[in-house]
């Protein structure tokens, strides 16, 4: 069980851009972007970074082996039921109880003022997954921009689907029903009560889910019904344009690049009325979103979605590039 102690802190700093890095969940605890001559907390995050030990939302966590949910906790592969830990309900979600995002990482050798990476070895079994994964992210901030870069490298097939869990809040605080959103995705995996997905995926046209031109979140929901959706992108965009944009009456704006062939939105319905978050935030429903580049979700359970199976002589690797600055810069 890690302790407070054990917790190390690592500072990125770039061109006024201030990330702050956990060895604890390999998580982004903060980052502070410059605007107006002060700084600005867009990622939602605990000032202590011991609160972290208890934290039930998977703040700026690093999420695996699987992100999302598996349905039934349990899969079929090369025809042997692999039955997993579940830890929501009968479903497992973000790799368990345990996963990457409660574990203590290693750093790789001494991070620079701009560059950390980190590493954690997840042994055979562990979470109900078969083979060992091992796992490392390296963040490095080149202002505007932070590219993180997740990797993994199994002694067996099995499934990886790695991201990051940041909440955004590009005005620091407040709910974010006043950010306006762009995401190319024409369709959308629909899922049942327990947020598992039917297997179908759907058009966007119609919904609250459709963001393709861009479009403020309190005027395609204003009921603020919210939404936790795996939005899929359409295979064909350029890969050269983000997959999503998201930006606030400020000024500032977040672009998001992946070839992952989905994006979880997540709106943040659950963050619970609680204290210690950053000078100039604040816990409570709806202050903070999460866009999750992944592969879909229960995809080891949907032979129609992009497989997630790694194999020891294809590892995985996945690059999400965040970029935060003033719009139109």
């Amino acid at each position: 069980m890690a302790k407070a102690a054990d917790i190390r802190e690592i500072t990125l700093q770039d061109g006024g851009h201030r990330v702050s890095v956990l060895t604890f969940g390999a998580r982004m605890r903060g980052w502070w972007v410059p605007l107006g001559g002060g700084c600005v907390p867009v990622v939602l995050g605990y000032d202590d970074p011991a609160a972290y030990l208890s934290d039930p939302l998977f703040l700026g966590a690093t999420i695996g082996r699987v992100a999302n949910r598996i349905g039934g906790a349990r899969f079929t592969l090369d025809g042997q039921e692999m039955q997993l830990a579940a830890n929501e309900g009968e479903n497992q979600l973000h790799g368990g109880a345990t996963g990457l995002h409660n574990r203590l990482w290693d750093v790789v050798d001494e991070p620079t003022a701009r560059s950390v990476r980190l590493s954690t070895v997840l042994p055979d079994g562990d979470e109900g997954y078969p083979g060992e994964a091992r796992i490392s992210v390296r963040f490095t901030l080149d202002a505007p921009r932070l590219v993180i870069e997740l990797a993994a490298e199994v002694s067996r097939p099995g499934p990886i689907n790695l991201t990051n869990h940041n909440y955004y809040n590009l005005m620091g605080d407040g709910p974010i029903w006043n950010h306006s959103l762009q995401v190319p995705a024409s369709g959308y995996t629909p899922v049942d009560a327990a947020l598992i997905p039917t297997g179908q995926v759907l058009p966007v046209e119609g919904t609250r889910y459709d963001y393709r031109q861009g479009t403020r979140l309190d005027a395609i929901d204003p009921d603020h019904t919210g939404s936790d959706i795996n939005l899929a992108l359409d295979p064909a965009r350029d890969p050269k344009a983000p997959l999503a944009r998201l930006s606030a009456p400020n000024g500032l704006a977040l672009s998001i690049w992946s070839d992952a062939p989905g994006v979880q939105f997540y709106t943040g319905a659950g963050i619970g009325a609680a204290s210690g978050a950053h000078p100039g935030q604040s816990f409570a429903p709806f202050r903070g979103l999460c866009l999750e580049p992944q592969g879909f979700p229960d995809a080891v359970n949907q032979p129609g979605f992009p497989p997630v199976i790694v194999t020891p002589d294809r590892p995985y690797r996945h690059s999400i590039v965040l970029e935060i600055a003033e719009d139109g810069q």
